[in-house]
C-alpha cells in the first residue's frame, strides 16, 4: 500500500520538459510511481486542475537561529519551499568556542538584522562544534535543511577579539584549518564567507571576514576539496570589477567547486553593471572555473533606520557613526556641523552607494513614536517642503524625534517593464540561479523571503517572462545540482518526494504584513502564499490549505551523505 497517491495533477517534473496529466504514488518517503496509480494508499490527494512540481529549494537562507524556535522555518514552506541553506556570508552560529558566541550573536543582530533579545531568549548557544549544532536540530524541522561552515564563526573561534582588525599568524591559520576540516567532516555544506563593505558587526567594524587576507581566504576554501559534496558560498561586495571577478574564480579553483556569489540584483536602468557581473562567469570559465550569480527574482523593497545602521553603514565614512552610543549617535545628528558634513559623506562619490543617497525620494515607512504617525507614508521631500525645510534635515529631525527607531524606504527599483524583462533573461541565462531570499534575517527589512511565488505568480503567469516547466526547473533543479543534492529537485520515481501542489491561476503573494510571534513577542515582517494546496517533505505532508499540519520529517543534510560532490573543470590541477 501507498502512503499517499495524488491523482490527476499536472506534472511539471523539474526537468524543463513539457508537463503531463499523471497520478504520483509516494512510499517510505519517496516517489515510487509516476502515471496511472491503481495501488490503494493511506491519503488521497485530489490534483486535478493543479500543478504538482518537485518542492522548490532555496540555497541562500539565514534560518539558522530561527530554526529553534520555529521548527516550521516559516514562511518558506508555505510559499512551497521544501529544502534550504544556511550559514551563508559567513554568517553561520557554529562552530563555536565559549566566548565567541556573545560576539556572535550581537554580530548577527547587527548584520543580518535579527532582535538581539530574540537571539538571547531563543537560542541555546549550548554547542561548540559544528556536529553538535546539526545534531540539536534533528527531528525538529519540517523543511530540509542544510548549513554552511561561515567564516566569520571560524576566526572568531579561533582568534577571539584579534578576529577584528588583525590577520591571522600562520598558527591561527593553521587552527583555522584545522577547525573548518572538522566542521565540514561533521556534515558542513561548505565554506561561506564575504568581504562586502556592507557588513559589519555588533559595534560597526568589519566582521571577521573581512579581516582577513587574501592567502587567508584561498586557504580555507582550498579546504572544501577534500570532502564530499562541499562548495563555496561568497559575498564580494558592492561596486565590484574584474579584479574581484579573478578573485572569485581563484576560490573556485582552489576548492575545486563553484563559487556562488550574491548578490545580482536587475536593474534596467544600470544594464551595463548586470552584464559587467555576468561577465565573472565567463572570465572563471575561462579559466577552467565556476562563478554563478545568486539573483533576486523580485523588486527589492529595502527598510531601513539610523539605529542599527546596516545599509546606511556603507555611505563613506558612516560606519564610525554606527559605532557610537545612541545618546552619542542623538548628539552627533543635533550638531549642525556635525550633520552638513555627515550629509556630505554620503554624497561622496568613492562610496559605491553614493547615489542611493537622494534623500526626497525616501518614504517613512514606520515610526515608533505614535506622535510622529502622520509622517507614515510620506515622501521625505514632501514633508520637507511642507515644513520650510531640507529634504535632509526633515529626515533626520524625524529620525531623532523617534528615537532613531524611524524606518525609511527608499525608492523601489526595479518595478518597470524593462527590469521585469531583464529578469525574466536572467532567469534563463545558465550564469545565474534563482534566489537570494534571506529568509531568517533583516526580519524588519525585506520580503524576499517570497521569491518563489513571485516568480509564479509575476514572472510566469502576469508576465509571461518564462514558461511554467522552466520557472519550475529554475527554482528545483538548478539549484539541487548546483549544491549536488541527492535525489532531490525531481519528480522521478526513486528520487524523495519532496512536492508541491499549486494552483496556477490563484499562486502568488499575499499581503506584506508585520507578524508578532518572534520569541519575546517581538514583529518581523511576514507574508502568506496564495495557491499553494499541499506541501510535502519526504513524502510527509507538511502544509495544507496554507496551515502548518504540525508534522518535522525534515532532514538536516549532511555534506557526503545528503549531497555528491560537483568539481569544476581545472579544478583537479589548480
Amino acid at each position: 500500500m501507498l502512503d499517499v497517491v495524488i491523482r490527476g495533477g499536472t506534472i511539471v517534473d523539474g526537468s524543463g520538459g513539457p508537463s503531463r496529466l499523471a497520478d504520483l504514488g509516494i512510499r517510505d518517503g519517496r516517489i515510487v510511481k509516476i502515471g496511472s496509480v491503481d495501488e490503494d494508499a493511506r491519503a488521497t490527494i485530489d490534483a486535478t486542475g493543479q500543478i504538482v512540481s518537485p518542492g522548490f529549494v532555496d540555497i541562500h537562507t539565514h534560518y539558522d537561529a530561527q530554526a529553534f524556535w520555529d521548527g516550521t522555518l516559516s514562511p518558506s514552506p508555505y510559499h512551497g519551499v521544501t529544502s534550504v541553506v544556511g550559514g551563508n556570508r559567513g554568517f553561520s552560529i557554529a562552530p563555536l568556542s565559549p566566548e565567541a558566541g556573545p560576539y556572535l550573536m550581537k554580530m548577527l543582530s547587527r548584520v543580518e538584522g535579527m532582535p538581539l533579545e530574540c537571539l538571547e531568549a531563543g537560542v541555546p548557544w549550548n554547542w561548540q562544534s559544528f556536529g553538535e549544532y546539526l545534531d540539536q536540530l534533528e527531528g525538529t524541522l519540517a523543511v530540509n535543511a542544510g548549513f554552511m561552515v561561515g567564516h566569520s564563526a571560524v576566526r572568531r573561534s579561533v582568534m577571539g577579539e584579534r578576529a577584528v582588525g588583525h590577520e591571522a599568524t600562520a598558527e591561527e591559520l593553521a587552527q583555522m584549518v584545522e577547525l573548518l576540516r572538522a566542521s565540514l567532516a561533521e556534515g558542513g555544506f561548505g565554506f561561506s564567507s564575504t568581504i562586502s563593505s556592507t557588513h559589519n558587526d555588533f559595534d560597526g567594524n568589519p566582521v571577521p571576514s573581512r579581516h582577513a587576507t587574501k592567502e587567508e581566504m584561498l586557504t580555507l576554501a582550498r579546504q572544501v576539496r577534500d570532502f564530499e559534496g562541499t562548495t563555496v558560498e561568497f559575498l564580494p561586495g558592492v561596486g565590484w570589477g574584474e579584479a574581484e571577478a579573478n578573485y572569485m574564480a581563484e576560490l573556485s579553483l582552489a576548492a575545486n567547486r563553484p563559487v556562488n556569489w550574491n548578490v545580482m540584483a536587475a536593474n534596467a536602468q544600470n544594464s551595463a553593471s548586470t552584464e559587467r557581473q555576468l561577465a565573472a562567469t565567463d572570465i572563471a570559465r575561462a579559466r577552467g572555473a565556476e562563478v554563478i550569480a545568486l539573483t533576486v527574482p523580485q523588486p527589492m523593497r529595502i527598510r531601513i533606520n539610523l539605529d542599527s545602521g546596516f545599509v546606511f553603514d556603507a555611505f563613506h565614512n558612516w560606519a564610525p557613526f554606527f559605532r557610537l552610543s545612541k545618546s552619542e549617535k542623538l548628539a552627533f545628528l543635533s550638531d549642525p556641523a556635525k550633520r552638513k558634513q555627515f550629509e556630505q559623506d554620503a554624497q561622496d562619490p568613492r562610496s559605491p552607494m553614493h547615489r542611493m543617497a537622494n534623500w526626497a525620494n525616501f518614504t517613512i515607512d514606520q515610526v515608533q513614536d505614535d506622535s510622529l504617525a502622520t509622517y507614515r507614508g510620506r515622501r521625505v521631500g514632501e514633508i520637507a517642503e511642507s515644513e520650510g525645510k531640507e529634504p535632509f534635515d526633515a529626515m533626520i529631525d524625524i529620525a531623532v524625534a523617534d528615537d532613531l527607531q524611524t524606518y525609511f524606504m527608499p525608492p523601489t527599483m526595479g518595478t518597470d517593464d524593462e527590469t521585469w524583462r531583464l529578469r525574466g533573461e536572467l532567469w534563463h541565462d545558465d550564469r545565474t540561479v534563482i534566489g537570494a531570499s534571506d529568509a531568517g534575517a533583516h526580519l524588519d527589512m525585506i520580503d524576499t523571503f517570497a521569491f518563489s511565488t513571485v516568480v509564479f505568480g509575476e514572472g510566469v503567469r502576469e508576465r509571461e517572462l518564462i514558461t511554467m516547466s522552466e520557472a519550475v526547473r529554475q527554482m528545483t533543479d538548478v539549484p539541487a545540482k548546483l549544491y549536488g543534492l541527492r535525489d532531490r529537485g525531481r519528480l522521478e520515481e526513486g528520487f524523495f518526494a519532496d512536492v508541491v501542489v499549486f494552483d496556477a491561476e490563484t499562486v502568488g503573494l499575499g499581503e506584506t504584513y508585520t507578524k508578532y510571534d518572534l520569541p519575546t513577542g517581538a514583529g518581523r515582517l511576514y507574508a502568506d502564499a496564495t495557491g499553494i494546496e499541499h506541501v510535502f517533505a519526504n513524502g510527509v505532508e507538511i502544509v495544507r490549505a496554507g496551515e502548518d499540519t504540525g508534522a518535522r520529517p525534515g532532514v538536516v543534510l549532511r555534506s557526503g551523505r545528503d549531497t555528491e560532490t560537483v568539481e569544476v573543470p581545472g579544478g583537479r590541477d589548480a
